[in-house]
């Protein structure tokens, strides 16, 4: 198996570069087409208004986004145009309603062999980056590469991955779904932090795993951490800096999505704080 078909979103016009040449990088790497959706989003909270100011501040609403879609079409095919001749893209501008936007996402990621996305947190960054992500991993069902502040890097196809397992059905998703990068790594470090002590894998936490990874050829081996730092993804940063790996493949909100919202999880967490793309799926 091999990316194919790999979609990038846009809804902030300064991601557009990042976002762009990253997923053209990958595209070229994997023979694949580059599909780009650029999103304007309608943000109005029409049942907050004032009665009879309802349709007025609907169109200003449609009116900005429309706008906004705009100009993230015209930063789109700018980063596009810097890119090489072969690359095969398309373009496709949006304009949405915020409460529309997942079914939006949804429909597109669905036909994606890989959905890569910017950081949807930091400063000035919207709602909505957050709403593209969890829709293209929980909805669209597709893998998910989030790519950090300086993006790919050097390696286009990582040479040292970590993959973050804790026997989760999300950690066994993102395991498969990454399976063409990590058969193209030169090593592939599999990280089990403080294993359960009952469980079929309480013998050899990790070896299942890496089994059934050495049989698709690839160079696998496990590392079993103890939980020496007070979250796991402080333990998981810190191994892939040790590790000098390329990029991080983890299960995606493991507990539920109001959870991690309201008291943090080990998904948002890595997300804020890594220095290399994470592969997330669910």
């Amino acid at each position: 198996m091999a990316f194919k078909s790999i979609l990038t979103i846009l809804t902030n016009p300064t991601d557009a570069e990042l976002a762009i040449s990253s997923a053209a990088k990958l595209a070229r790497s994997q023979d694949a087409h580059l599909d780009v959706l650029v999103l304007g989003v309608d943000r109005t909270q029409v049942g907050y208004s004032y009665i009879g100011s309802g349709a007025v501040l609907m169109q200003v609403g449609i009116d900005r986004a429309e706008a906004d879609a705009r100009a993230l079409e015209a930063a789109a095919n700018a980063a596009l145009a810097e890119e090489s001749g072969d690359l095969r893209y398309s373009v496709e501008a949006v304009v949405t309603q915020l409460g529309a936007l997942t079914d939006l996402v949804a429909s597109r990621a669905r036909f994606a062999d890989l959905v890569v996305l910017p950081r949807p947190y930091g400063p000035g960054i919207g709602s909505e980056a957050e709403a593209v992500l969890e829709s293209a991993l929980f909805e669209g069902k597709a893998p998910v590469l989030v790519l950090p502040a300086k993006g790919l890097g050097e390696n286009v196809v990582p040479k040292r991955i970590v993959v973050a397992w804790n026997q989760s059905a999300e950690a066994m998703a993102a395991t498969r779904l990454a399976l063409p990068f990590l058969k193209a790594a030169d090593a592939v470090n599999i990280t089990v932090i403080d294993p359960p002590s009952q469980g079929e894998e309480r013998s050899d936490p990790g070896g299942m795993l890496c089994q059934l990874l050495v049989r698709h050829g690839v160079h696998a081996e496990v590392s079993v951490l103890a939980k020496s730092l007070p979250r796991i993804s402080d333990v998981l940063a810190r191994h892939v800096w040790d590790q000098n790996a390329d990029m991080l493949v983890m299960g995606a909100y493991g507990h539920s999505r109001f959870r991690e919202a309201i008291l943090g999880g080990a998904t948002r967490n890595m997300l804020e704080k890594a220095e290399v793309p994470v592969l997330m799926a669910h």
